[in-house]
């Protein structure tokens, strides 16, 4: 039987039972409510609601340009060999098959991009990969109408260029700070992709410093729809603020993937300011080359973390270099900056200038070092073959001998020597870096002591058994006579 309350008990329970049951029916009423509340709460704190894009759009839109460009592209033995244009391989091919040295091809060059305003006199930052080679850029804004620009100056290493059209009151961005943006924060761009002019597209910061392969810029990682023709225009915050340049994108079809890859707007205005002033861009080198740090690397240098960034070689003359920094170093501190991704440290000499001072905390032998150390110039050091090249000036390369891993990717697995850099006679004849020299009238070279063994025994022309790609030739240099070992 149910134990409710008798209304035949004495006065005082009945009215403590009725109290509690009053109570009961209350706290079952409040329940939802601070349930409710509770979840409202939690809500507040993880979901913040989405910026007001068209806003955004509005107020930023008319300071972002579509941008044209023409001109004529050289195409000849100079031309980068990690190229995958089709004209350049069509004339590589055909200087190889036919000789031709010095042959070069002018191919006409039409290009898009977009590009956005930054000073109302008509200062625009776009990407130098738009208006490379171009002899003519045509700056078309939201109103229509349309300026021959001037390419003021162009940086390839950052990939900014900043043009000039004459024009006054123009309408400008706003500057952000791209140190601020948070994984999963929403930002948008605006861009002419495939020549839409203006279009609009959202997303999420994916990554915050993204390095990549070859890069001297830490990324911004999106996930913005981009794709050609974005190049250039404005990767914008929550606040409308411009926090990046989109440059980059990772595909395998050509079009928009959902990686997209922004340079940071402070190291764009930075080289902004340089251009105006100077007319180029000077950057910082520290002269080191670095891998990551992994749990393996951790354990067996006696790190705590995974983290830092490992020095595996120094680069002769240079900044590292004098101050005593060597291969096996981690560098876990520089400036103000924690070194947790290898990256990190190209990011910090990215933003910083030749000469400035820099502050290293090193780990060595167990323990941590501090290192005080002047920058070095990029510009000092631009075309040396890399450290463990070799220039014969008679041939004109700098050539090294193959690691393991490149091994394994000639065809039947041939050893040679690679070639780094060429110049004069060895440019002439179509040699290009990423070549491997095979053999020398016949012999076959694997080292530079065989190398010169042979060219001392070499009349005046010489015939290098070259590997392309997956092609082999012979090619015939005129050396001038022969030369002692």
């Amino acid at each position: 039987m149910a134990a409710f309350p008798s209304l035949l008990a004495p006065r005082r329970w009945r009215l403590h039972a009725t109290l509690a049951a009053v109570l009961s029916a209350l706290a079952v009423l409040a329940a939802p409510a601070a349930q409710a509340e509770t979840g409202a709460a939690a809500a507040s704190t993880i979901t913040a609601p989405a910026p007001d894009f068209a806003a955004i759009a509005q107020r930023v839109g008319p300071a972002v340009v579509n941008i044209r460009v023409s001109g004529i592209r050289h195409l000849g033995a100079d031309t980068a060999a990690t190229s995958d244009d089709p004209d350049e391989e069509l004339l590589r091919r055909l200087q190889r098959q036919y000789g031709g040295a010095g042959a070069h091809l002018d191919v006409p060059m039409r290009g898009l991009g977009s590009g956005f305003i930054v000073r109302a006199d008509g200062v625009i930052l776009t990407n130098a990969h738009v208006v490379a080679d171009a002899r003519e850029v045509v700056v078309r804004l939201t109103d229509r109408r349309e300026f021959r620009a001037r390419v003021l100056g162009s940086d390839t290493l950052t990939d900014v260029a900043v043009l000039k059209i004459d024009a006054q009151g123009l309408p400008t961005v706003t500057p952000g700070d791209p140190a601020s943006l948070r994984v999963g924060q929403w930002v948008m761009a605006i861009g002419s992709p495939y020549g839409f002019d203006n279009s609009v597209s959202a997303g999420v910061v994916s990554a915050t410093t993204r390095n990549l392969p070859d890069g001297a810029v830490p990324f911004i990682q999106t996930d913005v729809a981009i794709n050609p023709g974005n190049s250039g225009g404005p990767l914008i915050d929550g606040r409308g603020e411009v926090v990046g340049i989109n440059a980059q994108i990772y595909t395998r079809t050509g079009g928009f993937q959902g990686l997209s890859f922004a340079i940071p707007a402070d190291l764009a205005l930075r080289v902004e300011r340089q251009i105006l002033e100077t007319g180029h861009a000077r950057h910082a080198r520290l002269g080191v080359a670095v891998q990551e740090v992994d749990q393996s690397l951790a354990e067996a240098f006696g790190l705590a973390r995974a983290e830092g960034a490992l020095i595996d070689r120094v680069m002769p003359a240079s900044a590292a270099e004098r101050a005593g920094l060597r291969a096996g170093d981690i560098v876990l501190l520089a400036g103000e900056r924690r070194i947790v991704d290898s990256g990190e440290l190209g990011i910090v000499t990215a933003l910083a200038s030749p000469g400035q001072r820099l502050a290293l905390e090193v780990w060595r032998g167990g323990r941590s070092w501090q290192v005080q150390l002047v920058l070095g110039d990029a510009d000092d050091h631009r075309g040396e073959p890399p450290a463990n090249a070799a220039m014969d000036a008679a041939l004109g390369v700098a050539l090294r001998p193959m690691a393991p891993a490149e091994l394994r990717k000639v065809v039947e697995t041939v050893r040679g020597l690679r070639i780094e850099q060429v110049q004069g006679l060895a440019a002439e004849a179509g040699l290009e870096p990423g070549d491997v020299l095979l053999a020398v009238n016949g012999q076959p070279v694997s080292s530079t002591a065989q190398l010169q063994q042979c060219l001392a025994a070499s009349g005046p022309t010489v015939a290098l058994l070259v590997q392309h790609g997956d092609e082999r030739s012979y090619v015939a240099l005129r050396t001038g006579g022969q030369r002692s070992s």
